[in-house]
């Protein structure tokens, strides 16, 4: 199974030093411990919410916000609006530097939806965090540095592929986003050891290819 990869495209990247406190505290931040903004959006979500929790791990940064647009970067609000907007946050604008670079290396050289039938029509996540952040750690309920498998796709794939993926592999839930999520998909975070949840992820993105080739199933009897 080769799955075709459709790469993320950063859309803007800008910063705010010495934010004011209303801004800071309207988006997350807490004025006594951060003073600096830095603002990414995309056109995927999902890979957006790994390069953010990447950036925890590069520099001393927080998440603050970071929120999907309804309905996804085909319907979005502006040019440089796209499927979301991540915030991070920092005492140091030399802080907020780094995170931005780690975040959008991210988005370059690794997350990214993959296309799961040939026409380009289904696009499957599935991606595997081996030592989580501090940000999607909070965010599943576990632990800086526990792997996670980080699975997505449309509706019926992603609920037919995450029952295929628990059954394949060693994992446990962490968290399950039914649909419709803003971007009208589902998605799923499994943890376990890292092959475990690698096991799951190909799990996961074969059976969305199969849904995709074999949509209508035949009865059985």
């Amino acid at each position: 199974m080769i799955l075709e990869p459709i790469y993320p495209k950063v859309l803007s990247v800008r910063r705010i030093h010495g934010a004011h406190p209303a801004v800071l505290e309207a988006y997350g931040a807490d004025p006594a411990r951060h003073n600096s903004l830095g603002l990414i959006t995309c056109d995927q979500d999902d890979p957006t919410f790994v390069a953010l929790d990447e950036a925890t791990k590069r520099a001393p940064v927080d998440v603050v916000f970071a929120r999907s647009f309804y309905a996804g970067a085909d319907h979005s609000s502006g040019r440089l609006s796209g499927e979301i907007l991540g915030v991070l946050a920092a005492s140091d604008p030399d802080e907020i530097e780094e995170g931005l670079k780690a975040a959008v290396r991210t988005l370059e050289h690794d997350a990214c939806f993959y296309s799961a039938d040939a026409s380009g029509s289904i696009a499957v996540f599935p991606h595997v965090i081996g030592s989580l952040g501090h940000y999607l750690a909070a965010e599943a309920g576990l632990q800086p540095g526990d792997a996670m498998a980080y699975l997505v796709a449309p509706p019926i794939e992603a609920t037919i592929a995450l029952d295929t993926a628990l059954k394949s592999a060693d994992v446990r839930v962490a968290k399950i986003f039914t649909p419709p999520t803003e971007t009208n998909y589902a998605a799923a975070w499994l943890t376990g050891d890292l092959h475990a949840c690698r096991a799951a992820a190909e799990a996961f993105a074969r059976a969305v290819v199969e849904v995709g080739h074999d949509p209508i199933e035949e009865a059985c009897c």
